[in-house]
């Protein structure tokens, strides 16, 4: 049971899609160690390969937030 202080992360959560959600776990899980993918793929339970192909996708869509928080650059 939570107090009245506790601090509720999944009401940061409230109104933002599942793809946002996984986005923004995948980015704060590759800050987290430090742009490791091998490491940040072990820790989200997914293959590399997965974690490669939805940082691509990303990149595609222009939704590329690199380790720092900075948004890189959208192409064209």
């Amino acid at each position: 049971m939570q107090s009245d202080g506790d601090d509720r992360p999944f009401d940061r959560l409230a109104g933002l899609t599942v793809r946002e959600v996984e986005r923004r776990l995948i980015l704060e899980t590759l800050r987290s160690t430090n742009a490791n993918r091998t490491k940040a793929a072990r820790l989200l339970g997914i293959s590399i390969r997965t974690l490669r192909n939805k940082l691509a996708r990303y990149r595609a869509r222009g939704e590329m937030i690199d380790v720092l928080g900075e948004a890189a650059p959208k192409a064209g």
